[in-house]
């Protein structure tokens, strides 16, 4: 695959992700859930609009250039307080309604996730430096997803940690 096109189909694949967590934003009534995939949904959209800025250098220049890539997703612990905060206050309903918003997003992140993968496999230099940063965020996505969820399920798991020990 050409950097060219491997640049628009990781567009494709942030558009998907975004539109996923877009469209569940705006059916999720409950708060912080709210808040976390409009935040998902943010930082998707920055994402987006990084690759089509480096897809328009490319076209232009024939160069890859790599400006810092940030994401506003918070640490690990950041998201663990949060989640503390507001878990007592979620409803059985929905959950019910985070369970599937999420689980379709987490299948989208793997997705995505997995594109950038064999990208970084695939790439030299830059274009593999590109995917490698995409592919750290990506991974921060599918944790904070999977622990949104592993919540939303009640596994007994939060954040791949046991919540507790029936033993």
């Amino acid at each position: 695959m050409t950097l060219e096109e491997a640049i628009k189909t990781a567009i494709q694949y942030e558009t998907k992700i975004r539109d996923v967590y877009g469209a569940a934003a705006q059916k999720v009534s409950e708060p912080a859930g709210k808040s976390f995939l409009e935040t998902m949904a943010d930082d998707e959209q920055r994402h987006l609009d990084y690759l089509v800025d480096r897809l328009e250098h490319w076209k232009k220049t024939g160069k890859l250039a790599l400006p810092r890539l940030e994401t506003v997703i918070p640490s690990d612990k950041t998201i663990a307080k949060q989640m503390r905060q507001f878990k007592s206050e979620i409803s059985k309903k929905a959950r019910g309604d985070q369970k599937r918003i999420l689980s379709r997003a987490l299948k989208v992140e793997i997705e995505t996730s997995d594109f950038y993968r064999s990208m970084v496999s695939e790439m030299t230099g830059k274009s593999q430096a590109l995917f490698a940063r995409f592919l750290v965020i990506e991974n921060r996505h599918i944790a904070a997803v999977q622990m949104q969820l592993d919540y939303a399920t009640k596994t007994g798991y939060w954040f791949d940690m046991k919540e507790f020990d029936m033993e």
